[in-house]
């Protein structure tokens, strides 16, 4: 096949990520002594999330693109809410769900705030990513705000529907298998409470 533009095929790269992900999150369930196969399974759907976010939003970049001979100028929109169609900020944010779901599963006192917090980071860098991917190897998105906005709204709504699910107690059990860690005298899920 014809590549002549130099594209790097996303599968030869993310397929190892992922594989790469997977087997150190297992190293860390075989060292703390925590391994289970529901706690595999949260290891396993991380990854393919990870190897996912790389695939989708990095890819594609190509190695010897033509010069144009314009300067480069960077894909950055840093104003929120400025043509920005609502298709992309539900896309934007479906795509963190699952972010929002797998974080309190890994984390022995899952809150808002944490959640959050790995969801900004998360889609900060994704966001930092696209923006070198442009400068470096002419790729093919754009760094956005009203992206990492999304994202974050996104993780928040899996938080919640995590929560959500847990008050059903036959759910709480179920969920409570694939979690990394638990307190004792807690539900599965309780978020972190501010006594002042």
């Amino acid at each position: 096949m014809n590549n002549p533009f130099g594209e790097v095929p996303a599968l030869p790269v993310v397929g190892p990520f992922g594989i790469a992900v997977f087997a150190v999150l297992l190293i860390v369930l075989l060292i703390r002594r925590i391994f289970s196969l529901p706690r595999a399974a949260v290891a396993a759907a991380v990854a393919v999330y990870a190897a996912g976010i790389v695939g989708n939003t990095i890819f594609p970049i190509f190695l010897d693109k033509p010069d144009s001979g314009a300067p480069w100028t960077p894909g950055l929109a840093l104003l929120p809410f400025v043509d920005y169609e609502i298709d992309d900020a539900l896309m934007n944010a479906l795509v963190f769900v699952p972010l929002g779901i797998l974080i309190p599963l890994l984390l022995a006192r899952p809150s808002w705030w944490k959640v959050i917090v790995a969801a900004a980071i998360t889609s900060l860098t994704v966001e930092s990513l696209q923006l070198g991917a442009q400068a470096f190897f002419a790729g093919g998105h754009i760094a956005d705000i009203n992206d990492l906005l999304s994202n974050v709204a996104g993780g928040a709504l899996g938080y919640g529907l995590l929560l959500l699910l847990a008050r059903v107690p036959v759910l709480a059990r179920l969920i409570d298998r694939f979690r990394w860690s638990r307190r004792p005298q807690q539900s599965p899920l309780e978020p972190d409470v501010v006594r002042g």
